[in-house]
């Protein structure tokens, strides 16, 4: 299977309600946030302590998750904040729904 056939996640982690987030992209969701979860995630993560699933999407091709993770990237926090509360108003941690 070639890396663009395989589908993907592109996730958001937070601490707490519009407060410091993280963008990513995994093939792996749950294995992928139990590691930001532990710690051994991501530096960002560890150090700021966020272990919160707040937003997370699949799609079929990995290449156009890691697009669309680039672009989230570049939006305005407030862009980031609707999206997040568009499916998940109270910010409420979505890994043991999703994972």
């Amino acid at each position: 299977m070639s890396a663009s056939k395989q589908g993907g996640w592109v996730y958001i982690m937070a601490d707490v309600y519009r407060g410091t987030m993280y963008v990513g992209v995994t093939a792996y969701l749950a294995e992928r946030i139990a590691q930001h979860r532990s710690g051994t995630g991501s530096d960002f993560c560890a150090e700021y302590a966020l272990t919160r699933l707040v937003w997370a999407e699949f799609a079929d091709d990995i290449v156009a998750c890691i697009q669309h993770e680039k672009r989230i990237k570049r939006w305005k926090r407030e862009w980031k904040f609707a999206l997040i509360e568009r499916s998940n108003p109270d910010w409420a941690d979505l890994y043991e729904v999703l994972c």
